[in-house]
């Protein structure tokens, strides 16, 4: 089937789709998926069975709609069309099938479900032909529901995409669907009727816009809903609320775009509660609100890192972007703080300016009991990583260990490279931690094992030792190809 971008996923929504089709395949009648199932869902589930008969694999007989909707022959899922409870997302899947009969069957039955039911059609189907659409015969899905949604979108009352609350006008027929479009758990359908909610004539309302950016966990919808806030905000009290709202944000982009909207609203005395936040883009604009206003940037980091009650972290790591030179011995002290995220970010800071840390210093912090402080010490060190004594690295592989101890001096091993790097990995092929012992199982896999490669580190006998260690990665002929080279026996 030639598609563009079509995707079926990869992720757990693919997974429960050919889950279903594979038992559907065996004979459960009821491993369909179920209404409200996701798109990648539905595209899997179509994909499977197709593929799986394809494969020459029998159908069950009878085979239920769902089969036959999916079936390898053309004129058997043509002839399915016709039965009565064909589900409408196998319907949708068909109006981009390769075979023309099909495909123009498919697009009559669907304008018939669309014109006869269209509220649950809508709410059903929209998420996946936004799918289809990327398809090279997914167009005409996706201008039909374009246009059914945009002319709903400009029938329904002016503040039907209001949050749900209290102040919310009751929502009728069309209010819901477009409203649940809103809330889908389906980035691409919500991205979808924001855009019709901003397109519409009188839509546009800026305290509205910005809560919904506040409350949005997708970066790209939250854009839209900022954007919009800010183009419908004016000066005077209702820009308060929308910066309130876009400031209070969850998403770094939304946050940065209120504490930038303080200077239009003449807040940007207030930009200095703001040099402390969490993300540095929202603190880079931050700086740039204080600098804008009159004010030293820097001077109130230095007096936030100063704070008795403890400096916070995201503190410390704005007074290192500030890039001056005499705040290297402060970051230095900062180093052995009692808070772990602030050494970290202490750290952090001092990498960034590539300022000198002793190795001593930084190899004490390999042992840190803050996974964040261990991770920087060991990037502080890759550039020094040829001077390290390797053996004190080999001995913090312990699987007795603690996990972040044992992740920086594999990375550090794994940047040295050589006879260390590969007997640290075959040392951890059997870690209970999957994603280090993946990570060594990869780099074993990846060695050629050519005495040449670690000639003055070890010699064959100790290679060949690690090779037999690790055998139970490679198949038959690369394990023989790996033993010859290096002269070993079976």
């Amino acid at each position: 089937m030639n598609r563009r971008g079509s995707g079926t996923g990869t992720g757990t929504d693919a997974a429960t789709g050919r889950a279903l089709a594979d038992a559907l395949m065996e004979g459960c009648a009821a491993s369909v998926p179920p209404p409200g199932a996701g798109p990648d869902v539905w595209l899997a589930f179509a994909e499977q069975i197709r593929s799986t008969g394809h494969g020459g694999r029998r159908f069950p007989v009878p085979a239920p709609p769902a089969l036959r909707l999916c079936h390898p022959r053309g004129w058997i899922r043509e002839a399915a069309l016709d039965e009565p409870d064909a589900p409408v997302e196998l319907v949708a899947v068909l109006t981009t099938d390769w075979a023309a009969p099909v495909r123009d069957r498919a697009r009559a039955l669907l304008e018939r479900t669309l014109d006869a039911r269209p509220e649950s059609t809508l709410r059903a189907v929209t998420p996946l032909a936004l799918r289809l659409g990327r398809r090279d015969r997914g167009g005409w899905i996706l201008d039909l529901f374009e246009e059914t949604l945009r002319r709903q979108a400009e029938a329904a009352t002016p503040s039907w995409w209001h949050l749900p609350g209290p102040s919310a006008p009751p929502a009728g027929p069309v209010d819901a669907v477009l409203t649940g479009l809103l809330g889908s758990p389906d980035r691409r359908a919500r991205q979808f009727a924001v855009r019709l909610a901003l397109t519409g004539p009188g839509r546009a309302d800026a305290p509205e816009c910005a809560r919904r950016a506040a409350a949005e966990t997708d970066p790209a919808t939250a854009a839209l809903w900022t954007d919009a806030a800010m183009a419908a905000s004016c000066s005077g009290s209702g820009d308060d609320a929308v910066i309130d709202l876009l400031t209070g944000a969850r998403i770094p982009a939304v946050r940065a775009a209120g504490v930038t909207a303080l200077r239009r609203a003449g807040r940007a005395a207030e930009g200095v509660g703001h040099l402390a936040d969490r993300s540095g883009f929202v603190r880079a604009c931050a700086r740039w609100l204080v600098t804008q206003d009159g004010g030293d940037a820097h001077e109130h980091y230095r007096w936030l890192v100063s704070d008795p009650a403890g400096p916070s972290p995201y503190a410390v790591a704005g007074l290192a972007e500030c890039g001056r030179d005499e705040d290297t011995d402060l970051l230095r002290g900062l180093v052995a703080h009692p808070a772990g995220p602030v050494r970290a970010a202490a750290l952090a800071g001092l990498r960034r300016r590539e300022a000198v840390v002793a190795d001593s210093v930084l190899l004490a912090l390999l042992d840190d009991p803050a996974p964040s402080v261990a991770r920087e010490a060991s990037l502080a060190l890759l550039p020094a990583v040829r001077r390290l004594d390797p053996a004190h690295l080999a001995e913090r592989l312990d699987v007795r260990g603690p996990l972040h101890v044992r992740h920086a001096a594999f990375r550090l091993l794994r940047a040295r490279g050589g006879i260390h790097a590969l007997r640290a990995s075959v040392a951890l092929v059997d870690d209970w931690h999957p994603r280090t012992r993946e990570t060594a199982r990869a780099a074993v896999r990846s060695c050629q094992w050519h005495p040449a490669q670690f000639a003055g580190e070890a010699d064959t006998a100790e290679l060949a030792a690690l090779l037999k260690r690790s055998a139970k990665l490679f198949h038959d002929y690369d394990l023989g190809l790996r033993r010859n080279r290096l002269g070993a026996k079976g």
